[in-house]
């Protein structure tokens, strides 16, 4: 059965007619897609906020809400009623052509019509939509068809389909239904440049799109829904994924993990992921000519918060194109074209107003990118003109700080640093009352990368949580209840809430703090491990206390003091390998512990084996610990633990620095925070002894078997032709070797298993063999 066209097809359900009355034109103001309620974009200023981005709901926006039509509509009052405009006039569905889509439809939905067949169905149903695209596309009911026919259909069709719906599109962009068909549209095309023969007809096709956008693009990019269909056009065009929320709006804790130095920033990165082919003339086409028309209405772009995010999404996939970058961000800042020359890119005149600015929610966002994105140059001058001696007013703002975060985060040397060091560095006490303590994780991150300030910065934190006189012991618990503490009438009596989670920009600080050289965080090593077991307990139960913890015993410290914290948690590590947050702490805590301890551990581990094997991270922990091994065999569980703990030791000694090598009484082995290997080669390195030790104890009991089997036969065959007595005393020696090998073999594997690794001088031995180098000496060798 093949489809020729309007008429080819009977109907083939009763009452589908009063189904399309009622829906055709009737729908128009519900979303045939399930959405979610859109979230507000105003950053507002909250009592109880102490994060480092306390409102990350409000950053988040989808550009398709439920509610954002009458957002849509507001951002309209920008137009010159004196421009001529042409008006669009959406015209009602052919009842004959609504059934011909529908019965489509039905046909798609029985799973009836083969490949070949559905092809030909797509082809002839787009045919009959010439001079009609607006009409369908806009259809609650029919735009549902007609993506599935975009979808299915071949390069040509989809092309010409878009070609001559082009004049028509910004209008089917801004369509609640109509959007989702031009998406999908886009999406069509993107697959099908993997076709290399469909470049230059996808890219005509583009170029008539974006033509038809930058006659007039004020409207489309300030709609909630043409934002977003913007957004995934010029994606497109530089070659970047569609779906991908990279390019869209970054997830609060992808800037969180970049603010803290956790990961790489998409800006240092060395190039921008790129699935499909770059049209970088349509690209700077359309995003010259959308700022080059909309120049006269500049301020509604800053401040409408839907053309916001189409500017950053420009502006993200623009990175590393400076001289596009340069073009364009003066323009966004509000400076007059004619004046922005090299050293020259920030107007004086508008510093007044892009303060303000940044004390509007949609303009925020859009700085944060800017300054995320800006080539090193127009940076240091924004940093300036705009930025010095404003720092603390715009930390006080509940939208502006963000942007202060940003600059932080994206300082380029240790004098910018001692710049916002000047301007802030008296002012943690007054940020942490206000609530601003991303401000505080920003500036104490960006030390830490620049090595600027460093004890500087530890100790002004400690100074805002406690008195001169006072002792350190609370400064760690305040830190972890920032918002408790701060929100404390009497300070001097604060103490240790009951049943509250811990900050999560507070323990984000500590965590950063613990990476500090030991000798800059003294009173911070001096309050946590004077913490009450108790509370040590409680902390390693939260998700945040728990990361403090893991950081503090992954921390520069002395091994006796991380000791000392551990000991806390003795009689809780059962019930809190249970917890998802808990049971890397307690994995921290044995590989950190000395032997003794690592028994303990494993005994606690062993009471609630049954339950921990329920749970998520259960099987992990118990095979990582090897709980089985210790209670099947105890005393080889201990050898194995001590041939590692040698193991570790040795190479400690080899690859560490000086401090690491002098000799401590039951030290920890895992106090590789002294090493000069990076963590990560420190972590490959440790797996790698883990599986040959593992390994050895397996092979050195094989080997026992087979020597004693080997054994066995030779005493026989000796005891037949050798004289009796020359036997016996041959044979009585040679068990004695058999007894001795067997008491020492075990000892020994751990030794043999280490050789790869070290030589008995404590380097490690060179290969004259001309083969392949194995992984370990790779490793060892980088």
């Amino acid at each position: 059965m093949v489809a020729i066209g309007l008429k080819a097809l009977p109907s083939r359900r009763s009452g589908i007619w009063n189904l399309i009355e009622d829906n055709l034109m009737g729908e128009e103001g519900n979303s045939y897609k399930p959405s979610r309620k859109k979230k507000g974009l105003h950053r507002k200023a909250k009592k109880e906020s102490f994060g480092f981005d306390a409102d990350n709901s409000n950053k988040n926006v989808t550009g398709r809400g439920a509610d954002c039509s009458g957002k849509a509509r507001k951002s309209w009052k920008h137009k010159n009623a004196s421009e001529p405009q042409t008006s669009v006039v959406r015209k009602q569905v052919d009842p004959d052509l609504a059934k011909y889509f529908a019965e489509i439809s039905n046909l798609f939905e029985s799973n009836d019509v083969d490949l070949e067949e559905r092809s030909v169905l797509c082809r002839n149903a787009l045919e009959e939509t010439r001079g009609k695209e607006l009409e369908l596309a806009t259809d609650y009911i029919i735009s549902h068809t007609l993506q599935t026919l975009l979808e299915g259909c071949d390069v040509d069709h989809l092309c010409s389909f878009l070609r001559g719906c082009a004049k028509v599109f910004p209008a089917i962009a801004m369509d609640r239904s109509g959007s989702h068909v031009a998406e999908t549209a886009l999406k069509s095309l993107a697959t099908h440049l993997q076709d290399e023969q469909a470049h230059s007809i996808v890219e005509e096709t583009i170029k008539m799109i974006c033509k038809a956008i930058v006659a007039n693009p004020v409207d489309v990019i300030c709609n909630c829904y043409g934002s977003h269909v913007l957004r995934s056009l010029l994606c497109l065009c530089r070659g970047a994924p569609l779906d991908s929320s990279e390019f869209h709006r970054a997830k609060p804790s992808a800037i969180l993990a970049e603010r803290l130095n956790l990961t790489a920033s998409r800006s240092d990165k060395n190039a921008l992921p790129q699935t499909y082919p770059v049209f970088s003339e349509l690209s700077k086409f359309l995003i010259s000519g959308i700022l080059r028309c909309s120049r006269k209405d500049i301020r509604t772009l800053q401040t409408d918060q839907y053309s916001s995010l189409v500017l950053q999404t420009a502006l993200k996939l623009l990175v590393e194109d400076d001289q596009e970058l340069l073009q364009i961000i003066p323009i966004l800042l509000g400076c007059r074209k004619e004046n922005v020359v090299e050293g020259n890119f920030v107007e004086i005149t508008i510093v007044r107003g892009l303060l303000d600015l940044m004390k509007e929610t949609a303009y925020s966002h859009l700085m944060e990118v800017i300054l995320e994105v800006a080539p090193q140059s127009l940076y240091n001058e924004m940093f300036t003109k705009v930025f010095r001696n404003s720092l603390f007013e715009l930390s006080s703002n509940h939208c502006a700080n963000f942007v202060v975060q940003a600059l932080v985060s994206h300082s380029r040397d240790q004098d910018q640093m001692a710049l916002i060091w000047e301007e802030l560095g008296g002012k943690f006490k007054e940020l942490l009352e206000m609530g601003r303590s991303g401000v505080i994780a920003a500036l104490i991150a960006a030390s830490q990368r620049l090595h600027s300030h460093e004890r500087k910065c530890c100790d002004a934190l400690a100074a805002a949580v406690s008195s001169t006189n006072e002792s350190p012991r609370g400064i760690v618990q305040r830190i972890l209840f920032l918002e408790s503490y701060f929100n404390c009438g009497d300070k001097s009596n604060w103490n240790w809430p009951n049943s509250v989670r811990m900050h999560v920009i507070g323990s984000l600080i500590l965590q950063a703090v613990f990476k500090f050289p030991s000798e800059f965080i003294q009173p911070y090593v001096t309050s946590i491990t004077s913490m009450e077991a108790d509370h040590v307990f409680e902390a390693a139960k939260d998700a945040g206390g728990a990361r403090v913890i893991e950081a503090f015993l992954g921390s520069k410290v002395s091994a006796k003091q991380k000791h000392r914290l551990v000991l806390k948690l003795r009689g809780h590590f059962g019930e809190l390998s249970t917890h998802s947050s808990g049971s890397f702490t307690v994995e921290r805590c044995f590989t950190a512990g000395s032997s003794s301890l690592r028994e303990t551990i494993a005994s606690e581990l062993l009471a609630v084996r049954s339950e921990l094997s329920k749970t998520k991270q259960g099987p992990h922990l118990i095979r990582k610990l090897d709980i089985d091994g210790f209670a099947a065999r105890p005393d080889q569980w201990r050898l194995k633990q001590s041939s590692k703990q040698l193991t570790y030791k040795e190479f400690y000694a080899t690859f560490g620095s000086g401090d690491s090598r002098s000799s401590q009484k039951d030290s920890f082995l895992a106090d590789s925070s002294k090493l000069t290997l990076n963590s990560k080669g420190i972590k490959n390195m440790r797996k790698e002894i883990d599986n040959c030790l593992d390994s050895a104890a397996l092979s050195g009991l094989k080997r026992r078997q087979e020597r004693a089997e080997k054994q066995s036969e030779k005493y026989a065959k000796h005891a037949m032709a050798d004289d009796i007595s020359r036997g016996k005393n041959k044979n009585k020696n040679k068990n004695n070797e058999v007894s001795f090998e067997d008491t020492e073999a075990s000892s020994k594997g751990a030794e043999k298993a280490a050789k790869p690794f070290l030589s008995t001088t404590g380097m490690v031995k060179k290969r004259h063999r001309k083969d392949k180098p194995s992984k370990a000496s790779k490793k060892l060798k980088t």
